[in-house]
């Protein structure tokens, strides 16, 4: 069982910058071999979940929303079985509950249906 667990979430301005954690718990380090994809989603209050940006395991390919290329980082750490969000330049439309979000394959889906594993959500909120 995989267990996905988000921290780093809070309120700031406008133009600044918060990063997510997402630890994966319940197995012991994930091999990079295995063919897995982690995301991030997010979802505003009255709206659809919505992709963020995604990534493999194994640390190649990553692809983004259109509305956050740029600004936005997906990151991982092997070592620490954690998967990161790096988000700069922040508006007031970036605000909602962001998810992490595991599948295994090697597609990069931008698809909700496609993740098996999501966690609890953290609360970012960005104020004009």
């Amino acid at each position: 069982q995989v267990q996905l667990v988000e921290s780093g979430g809070g309120s700031v301005q406008a133009g600044g910058s918060l990063g997510l954690s997402c630890a994966v718990s319940g197995r012991t380090s994930i091999p990079t071999s295995i063919p897995i994809v982690m995301g991030w989603f997010r979802q505003a209050p009255g709206k659809e979940r919505e992709f963020v940006a995604g990534m493999h395991w194994s640390g190649g390919s990553t692809n983004y929303a259109d509305s956050v290329k740029g600004r936005f980082t997906i990151s991982r750490d092997n070592a620490k079985n954690t998967l990161y969000l790096q988000m700069n330049s922040l508006k007031a439309e970036d605000t909602a509950v962001y998810y992490c979000a595991w599948k295994s394959g090697y597609s990069l889906s931008t698809q909700r249906r496609d993740y098996n594993y999501w966690g609890q959500g953290t609360q970012v909120t960005v104020s004009s």
